[in-house]
């Protein structure tokens, strides 16, 4: 293997995966032919702006209307692009998310509509239910997202309090024809999670949303509860006016882990994989991930290959802190305190959208010498995970990732670097 810092190897490897999942590389191979009919697009998600960018390169301008964030616009030629906040929704959202259900109502069923969603879709449509108004809907996330829930139970929440979510967006397009595409984020790539499934039926029920607020101690203003009490506006998976909508996944955080696997044999790394979807406690995992790669090290002698060891998913945290941070900076000092500087182990978790957590920052990497550089800063590990303040952490080690939008979300990327010890 050529002579390549470990650090810049797990770089490269996690290029390589969002570069596979960026939309002008993969969606046009999933478009039919241009219908001769009224085509509307509409989309939203942290990838959906370049989704709409690679659909005109495609098929040329089309007329439509896509919510992205703040920061991931992309230059189209006739859909229209719109900024909103994530991951707690603003006022933008709430009139972008107005404008799209205008647009696709009194549609005909010669007409298609193309949707383009992404992770991030949540957070961007928005379209409180009842009388809840956006700052209860802001609590309510906020709530959510610092309660250790896992990403498909924050979902089924945000579907149930939502006019838009759970089905609702193709039923007000019906009865045009309707085809989905989306890059999944989410852990087994449950259409009817991705964003809140906008475009896909869905059978949870409000005694779910119940149990669910329940189960984490997540509180909510009474008009939540009272929009509740008069039942939820979520679609059932086989109402009519989703038997014009097909929904299609077209990448996946398994085709950029297959892309970094490919990249890492190239360069006579061997791989472990762990899993494509991942979930849990971002620490607990990192404790995991550190005693399966101390034992995969005591396994190599000197002149073996270096195994990489990737996973992906979505690692969640319970918020403890006031520190500032996400999943991946988390796993990454929770499993810097587990490895304790053990020599000759390197690791990066980022997510592969560019933001971990809130903040605008990939994610963090980690080698022997991480603890070492944070004693001589008089900087206490042990003290910044307890206060959930990963990303202040790496920042004063100089730890961080910072990538900028990738303008893609397969979700969290993670790879361990094990050399021999000697």
């Amino acid at each position: 293997m050529a002579s390549i810092d470990p650090e810049t190897l797990l770089r490269n490897l996690f290029d390589v995966a969002v570069e596979v999942a960026d939309p002008m590389q993969s969606l046009a191979r999933f478009l039919p032919a241009r219908p001769a009919g009224r085509v509307v697009v509409i989309g939203a998600g942290k990838a959906s702006a370049r989704m709409a960018e690679a659909v005109e390169a495609e098929w040329g301008p089309c007329e439509g209307l896509v919510i992205t964030r703040y920061g991931y616009a992309r230059p189209c030629q006739g859909i229209e692009i719109v900024e909103a906040a994530h991951p707690v929704p603003d006022q933008a959202g709430v009139t972008a998310t107005q404008r799209m259900i205008a647009l696709v109502e009194g549609l005909s069923e010669d007409d298609l509509v193309l949707a383009l969603i992404s992770g991030g879709a949540s957070a961007l449509l928005v379209a409180p239910l009842g009388e809840i108004t956006l700052s209860e809907k802001q609590s309510v996330n906020q709530e959510l997202l610092s309660s250790g829930a896992p990403i498909q139970k924050m979902n089924v929440v945000r579907k149930h309090l939502s006019r838009v979510k759970g089905g609702q967006l193709a039923a007000a397009t019906y009865p045009a024809q309707m085809l989905a595409l989306m890059i999944s984020d989410v852990p087994g790539d449950d259409m009817a999670m991705i964003g809140s499934g906008p475009t896909v039926g869905d059978a949870s029920t409000v005694t779910d949303v119940q149990a669910i607020l329940d189960k984490w101690k997540i509180s909510v203003p009474p008009s939540v509860n009272a929009a509740l009490a008069q039942g939820s506006q979520v679609i059932a998976p086989g109402d009519q006016r989703l038997s014009r909508v097909t929904n299609q996944i077209y990448a996946a955080p398994k085709q950029s882990l297959d892309a970094a696997e490919q990249h890492a044999r190239s360069v006579s790394l061997d791989v472990i994989r762990l899993g494509n979807d991942l979930e849990g406690e971002a620490r607990d995992v990192a404790q995991e991930h550190a005693k399966l790669a101390l034992a995969t090290q005591a396994k190599l002698n000197a002149g073996d290959p270096p195994v990489v060891m990737l996973s992906g998913g979505e690692l969640t945290v319970t918020r403890r802190g006031d520190g500032i941070g996400g999943p991946n900076a988390e796993y990454c000092l929770a499993l810097a305190l587990a490895l304790d500087g053990a020599p000759n182990l390197w690791a990066l978790a980022c997510d592969t959208d560019g933001v971990d957590g809130a903040d605008e920052v990939a994610g963090a990497c980690i080698g022997p010498n991480t603890l070492t550089t944070a004693k001589a800063e008089a900087i206490d590990p042990a003290k910044a995970l307890a206060a959930n303040d990963a990303h202040g952490f790496f920042k004063r080690v100089d730890g961080q990732i910072i990538t900028g939008p990738t303008l893609t979300n397969v979700n969290d990327f993670r790879a361990i670097l094990v050399y021999p010890k000697a």
